[in-house]
């Protein structure tokens, strides 16, 4: 009964309750309803076993933090790990990820301070490489994936380019937690790290367009509509996180106070997730928007003066830091319970293994090829960057929250579900924990680090 209801939190649109042995799964419009069932049946859903929970997860964050730097273990993939272990010990564990935690708590904080870090200069003397492997280069692995799944596993072109607008969603955290604990940065650090949030951006809208032509499917399909929506969503989310963050430097010309000011980052941040979202445009998008313009005009990178007084910007830089770093602790701990939960032998071994090659495969193409157009330019991609860039390109938080945002009439939806979870951990245990000997090989990382 437990693998079940825990593989139904990842297939049911919203929340799933077990009543008397009965798996109900409720939209959140029909909250009301599942409220008083849970009454009736003397169940208590109150703020003190969530605040509970979240205690606790935190907790284990900490104690796994501790002990991955000692044993020069990367902090996300501890995390993944140690939640491998949390469900196997403790299999009533009953946190589990879902679309409304993902969308609504995690990612804005990760895209937020991502995005607050990058020079707006250094984006534009490396405009052409980032936009043809974040543009071009998505919708290359996609449609790889698409390819591959319809032609050789033989799935239903509309579960095939959902699953490959989704999978096309790089999360390499891991790997940026990596430059960080051995100081690496530079170019590759800018590569990795920009590449992967607008490839996040890129990837969020083509999988609405995919998913929108999917529901359609063998009606009549307007594909200069689906074009317009493209468009619509992508640029409208960046115009709304522009406005949300020049409109926070704006308030923060009234105020010295640093808590404040962080506070309207704060705002800023999840205002314009949300607004987003609210005007059905790229939330993924208007967050990173909204972070580059703060960071880079409201910190003063590119001006030389900051909007912000001198302590609000320590303050803003430590406190997103911490805010990360809650949310990392969530999700991939998190990550680890759902992957052992995951029903992965309902479906073939080989078959999992051969959606995960087929997925490193489409980013080999998205890589490689697109890097040597650049080869005879100043902004060139050397081999030892492409193959970072590549291994490095993991799948994570956001590719979940695409899958787990699908509707239960998608065909292969659960095959879907449980393909994601089947390629992101390979990539985050697999990917992550091999990437200190490629970067040692590499002569990215110091022999003494890698060793240790």
């Amino acid at each position: 009964m437990h693998e079940e209801r825990a593989f139904a939190w990842r297939i049911c649109p919203a929340r799933v309750y077990d009543l008397g042995g009965t798996l109900l799964c409720s939209s959140l419009k029909e909250s009301d309803r599942v409220y008083a069932a849970l009454e009736l049946k003397g169940l208590n859903l109150s703020m003190d076993d969530n605040l509970g929970r979240f205690i606790a997860i935190l907790g284990l964050a900490m104690i796994v933090a501790i002990y991955a730097r000692k044993l020069r273990l990367p902090f996300t993939i501890g995390l993944v790990l140690s939640g491998i272990g949390l469900a196997f010990t403790k299999p009533d564990f009953g946190t589990h990820l879902t679309h409304d935690l993902l969308f609504d708590m995690i990612l804005p904080p990760l895209l937020f301070e991502a995005a607050l870090s990058l020079s707006w200069q250094e984006l534009i003397l490396d405009a052409g490489p980032l936009f043809a492997l974040a543009g071009v280069g998505t919708f290359v692995s996609a449609g790889v994936v698409a390819f591959a799944t319809i032609n050789f596993l033989e799935w239903p072109a509309p579960s095939a380019l959902v699953f490959a607008a989704l999978i096309a969603a790089t999360d390499p955290v891991a790997i940026i937690a990596m430059f960080k604990d051995n100081k690496i940065h530079g170019r590759l650090r800018l590569l990795v790290e920009s590449e992967s949030l607008l490839n996040d951006g890129v990837a969020a809208v083509l999988f609405v367009a995919a998913l929108a032509w999917a529901q359609g499917y063998g009606a009549h399909q307007n594909y200069s509509e689906l074009i317009f929506m493209m468009t619509r969503i992508m640029f409208g989310g960046i115009i709304i996180g522009v406005f949300v963050g020049l409109f926070a430097m704006f308030i923060s010309f009234r105020t010295d106070e640093h808590i404040i000011e962080a506070a309207l980052t704060t705002i800023a941040a999840y205002g314009a997730f949300l607004l987003a979202e609210h005007f059905q445009v790229s939330g993924v998008l208007a967050t990173v928007a909204a972070g580059l313009m703060i960071g880079n005009f409201g910190l003063g990178k590119e001006m030389g003066s900051s909007f912000l007084s001198k302590k609000g910007q320590e303050f803003i830089h430590g406190f997103w830091e911490f805010a990360a770093f809650i949310a990392n602790s969530i999700v991939f701990l998190l990550i680890g319970v759902d992957v052992a939960s995951t029903p992965f032998t309902h479906y073939s071994l080989p078959l999992l293994g051969g959606i995960t090659l087929i997925s490193l495969f489409a980013r080999a193409l998205a890589v490689y090829p697109l890097s040597v157009l650049f080869l005879r330019s100043k902004r060139r991609i050397s081999l030892r960057e492409q193959h970072v860039l590549w291994w490095g390109g993991l799948r994570g938080a956001l590719a979940i929250a695409l899958a787990l945002s699908l509707p239960p009439d998608l065909p292969m939806r659960d095959m879907i579900l449980t393909s994601t979870f089947a390629v992101v951990a390979f990539s985050i245990i697999v990917q992550g924990l091999t990437m200190p000997f490629l970067l040692r090989k590499l002569n990215f990382l110091p022999k003494a680090h890698a060793e240790q």
